[in-house]
């Protein structure tokens, strides 16, 4: 099967390639990237004039919720959404029930991704039963397929447990990815500590949580040199945290997602749980100083923390789970937000989406060349598009940027050489 990607303005951070050009693949592989190709012997064309070409994204932070909350999301539909938004590959996280801490749920997990329609990669858990105690058998889980561990969701509460872990993992061959919350600061808090929670009269999550944990992973990676990923960056002290420990050579990647530019707490007057998730969306000054870290670097991966949940159990917010949906819209709020505002050119959101993050997990992909795989995303990046929950490919709908306007549509996703998605709109 030979598929030509014709006219289309081609963007590949890793091999610092940018024109227009044409691509054509064979079977699973890149086989041409050139100003013209012939068309001949070809069994599809797409015309892509006027259209950016990019790798496929791959989002190293999603919960897919199978096995055990399959009524909220599982394998097939979770990836059905993120060919919708553009992601060829994803990292699915270990809260799942039974958590995934032992090689019979990371090959449960890669089974099913079988049928899926993007690649799959499981996160093991750090300690068994995500208890914060015990830790896994990492060997093993790396033997059977995860690619990562991390206890998100619930962080490693003890210090020496997290520092064995670090170690442990690494010589596993395991990136650690941490869940840096402190759940004797937050209290039972469900959106930031601030004005907005005390003027509504609900518990706040204080930022202290997340900055002193931050801090010390960051201390025992340059204590212990050994690499740390922190999950989720919301705070503009974490920021400063980061970028004074790569200044150092401390091994720390981080990550952030679309909320934490794009919204502040403001949102939760509404009192709808769809603005809920963790770390919650904070003040102005952070989403500025997060905004600014992504565009200088600091920053190394935009990614969704995609978390489904049912309408019902959004309904109550007070009572509601933290969590939102992301994959559909990742893409489009990063492009509105630093590209069409030009506060970013386009080769710089290829390396935070499609390139940093399977660096970091180690994941082929990730750029166009010849003999590279063919994961690859098509997108109109003026087409304006609005957010209407119903039209998500998820299962669950409760997407914070619901009624928004975003310029930045994905209109065909290619996996293994293979249209999976095509925008017919």
């Amino acid at each position: 099967m030979k598929l030509l990607l014709k006219n289309g303005h081609v963007v590949s951070s890793f091999n610092k390639l940018e024109g227009d050009l044409d691509v054509l693949i064979e079977d699973n592989v890149i086989v041409g990237v050139a100003d013209k190709i012939e068309e001949a012997g070809v069994d599809q064309v797409i015309d892509c004039k006027g259209l950016a070409v990019i790798p496929g994204i791959c989002d190293m932070h999603v919960h897919f919720r199978d096995p055990g909350q399959t009524h909220k999301e599982d394998i097939i539909t979770g990836s059905e959404a993120a060919a919708a938004g553009g992601v060829t590959a994803v990292a699915c996280m270990p809260n799942t029930n039974p958590v995934a801490d032992s090689p019979e749920v990371i090959r449960y997990i890669i089974d099913k991704a079988k049928d899926a329609k993007v690649k799959i990669y499981p996160v093991g858990a750090i300690t068994k039963g995500l208890a914060g105690d015990e830790l896994c058998d990492f060997k093993a889980l790396k033997a059977a397929g995860a690619v990562a561990v991390s206890d998100d969701g619930k962080p490693v509460k003890n210090a020496h447990t997290m520092g064995r872990a670090m170690i442990d993992a690494h010589y596993a061959g395991l990136k650690v990815i941490s869940h840096c919350e402190d759940l004797d600061i937050i209290r039972g808090g469900i959106m930031n500590a601030g004005v907005v929670s005390l003027e509504l009269g609900v518990p706040g999550m204080s930022r202290t949580s997340e900055n002193i944990i931050t801090g010390r992973e960051i201390q025992l990676a340059n204590d212990l040199q050994i690499p740390i990923h922190i999950a989720h960056v919301s705070t503009k002290e974490v920021v400063d945290l980061l970028r004074f420990a790569t200044k150092r050579g401390v091994m720390v990647t981080s990550e952030t997602a679309p909320h934490y530019f794009t919204l502040t707490e403001d949102r939760l007057f509404t009192r709808d749980a769809d603005y809920r998730m963790n770390p919650p969306l904070r003040t102005e000054e952070d989403v500025k100083a997060i905004s600014a870290a992504v565009c200088d670097g600091t920053i190394d991966c935009i990614v969704t923390d995609h978390a489904p949940h049912t309408a019902e159990e959004k309904s109550d917010f007070l009572k509601a789970p933290n969590g939102v949906v992301g994959l559909e819209t990742s893409l489009a709020a990063t492009l509105t937000k630093f590209y069409h505002t030009k506060q970013m050119k386009l080769i710089q959101i290829v390396r935070l989406m499609c390139e940093n993050p399977r660096l970091i997990l180690g994941l082929e992909g990730g750029l166009i060349k010849k003999g590279a795989v063919a994961d690859i995303a098509v997108v109109d990046l003026d087409k304006e598009w609005l957010v209407e929950p119903e039209k998500l490919h998820s299962k669950s709908k409760n997407t914070c940027f619901k009624g928004m306007m975003f310029k930045g549509k994905v209109k065909y996703t290619i996996v293994n050489g293979k249209v999976v998605f095509e925008d017919k709109d």
